[in-house]
């Protein structure tokens, strides 16, 4: 597309209103884009947790850049509506009581422990803070994670919690992942993850600690399916230093015997920031990770680069 759609406002990007979905309708009936069903090729965009509580000044995991990260990518979304053919939104999705909610920890006086608190093996052995709620899992949890995940569990403000507006796509982006769809008449996917209270699942694809036999305990073959079998993928979202890591982890890792799946991936860079934490340097160490999946193959690119790859000789880019 030359132009944004009328209705497209940056102003109010991180901010909450109610969408015009008869404006949204109209601009992508006006937009005149063939069915993506006719494309001659699947180009999938995955946008990952771009929530209220992570990308609004107010919301209660406030990833500090992620209104920028959404203007970007909003538009980035109307400038190649026309070769996209597919986008696919992961929600984190919470629940008031989960090991990484104050809630299920406490001290010895019974206070929870503050948001960002790292909480390790030998604090649950000493009983500096004590599981509130299954006690023997929750203490051998912290252990494997540990040893596996070679990770402290990270205690979380309360934050996307179901029901409430945190868990929200920002209305913006909301509007331009449905302008997509009606334009292109393909229906977005939504792919809900982190219900489960006794393990923490920053990425798309699988829970920090898998709970086999759970419907969401195990690894999301449906998401790894889409990737393999698109032409080109991109993928964009909030955390940088979380979600989005952890979700192209095991996507590296699921590939690493198909280094041509790897190739196809584009993530692009700027739009997506770090959460910003007082005493780990998430961004540093998120930036260190990224260059070992680019050694993989993975491609990271601006969202406003030239994608001649996407085009035909003469199309509008």
């Amino acid at each position: 597309m030359n132009s944004f759609p009328s209705f497209y406002d940056p102003a109010r990007i991180g901010t909450l209103f109610y969408p015009d979905m008869a404006a949204i309708a109209a601009a992508a009936a006006e937009a005149n884009l063939p069915p993506a069903a006719d494309a001659g090729q699947t180009v999938r965009l995955f946008i990952i947790d771009m929530q209220v509580d992570f990308c609004h000044p107010h919301g209660s995991l406030f990833v500090p850049g992620a209104q920028e990260d959404m203007r970007r990518l909003i538009e980035f979304i109307y400038r190649h509506a026309a070769v996209i053919t597919g986008v696919t939104c992961t929600l984190d999705s919470h629940l008031p009581f989960q090991i990484f909610h104050p809630a299920w920890w406490a001290d010895a006086e019974g206070r929870h422990p503050a948001p960002f608190t790292l909480i390790t093996a030998a604090d649950v052995a000493a009983e500096r803070w004590r599981p509130l709620r299954m006690p023997d899992y929750s203490r051998a949890y912290v252990r494997q994670l540990e040893e596996q995940a070679k990770k402290q569990l990270t205690i979380w403000p309360y934050h996307v919690l179901l029901g409430g507006l945190g868990n929200a796509l920002d209305p913006e982006l909301w509007s331009a992942v449905m302008f997509h769809a009606l334009a292109r008449q393909a229906q977005p996917r939504w792919e809900v993850k982190g219900r489960i209270p006794q393990t923490e699942h920053y990425s798309a694809v699988q829970p920090e600690i898998p709970l086999p036999g759970h419907s969401e305990g195990e690894r999301n073959i449906a998401f790894l399916n889409a990737i393999a079998e698109a032409d080109y993928v991109f993928l964009a979202g909030e955390a940088e230093s979380h979600c989005v890591l952890e979700t192209l982890h095991d996507v590296v890792e699921a590939f690493a015997a198909q280094p041509d799946v790897l190739r196809k991936i584009y993530v692009l860079q700027d739009c997506m920031s770090s959460i910003e934490h007082p005493e780990v340097d998430f961004r540093t160490l998120a930036a260190e990770q990224m260059q070992t999946f680019a050694a993989e193959g993975v491609n990271f690119i601006d969202s406003t680069a030239p994608l001649p790859f996407l085009y035909a000789p003469g199309d509008d880019q």
